[in-house]
């Protein structure tokens, strides 16, 4: 791997583009390291998945551009993107990553608001008299 591999990750609303360099295992979100990001266990963990699904979590360093959505869709965004960029370092991760269900994208969205409705499916209430 000469020069840095790059691909998008999308869930929700949230939109990242990942960068992946040769290095030490270094992973920065919006300038930021990825633990002060996304400060819930859960969500570091999730952007963790494919490098550990993978064994190389000291092999890149993954540079993280997040927009748009919450903090939860950017992470799993986020998880997408260093999959897909893990597969243009090699082709051998895929089974892997396809295995582990990293390479899915996650097409629910928010449900639009209909007319008459409070919300989506919420109605007003209703008064009997």
């Amino acid at each position: 791997m000469e020069k840095q591999k790059n691909a998008v990750g999308r869930r929700k609303e949230a939109v990242t583009r990942v960068f992946l360099s040769k290095g030490d295992g270094k992973i920065t979100v919006n300038g930021k390291d990825y633990k002060s990001y996304f400060s819930l266990i859960y969500l570091q963990n999730q952007v963790e998945a494919p490098l550990k699904t993978v064994e190389s979590s000291d092999k890149f360093d993954i540079v993280v551009n997040a927009q748009g959505g919450g903090i939860k869709g950017q992470a799993e965004a986020a998880k997408l993107g260093i999959a897909r960029a893990l597969l243009e370092v090699s082709a051998d991760y895929r089974p892997a990553l396809k295995a582990a269900g990293l390479l899915k994208r996650d097409p629910r969205s928010v449900e639009r608001k209909k007319p008459g409705r409070k919300k989506a499916r919420r109605s007003f209430q209703f008064s009997k008299r």
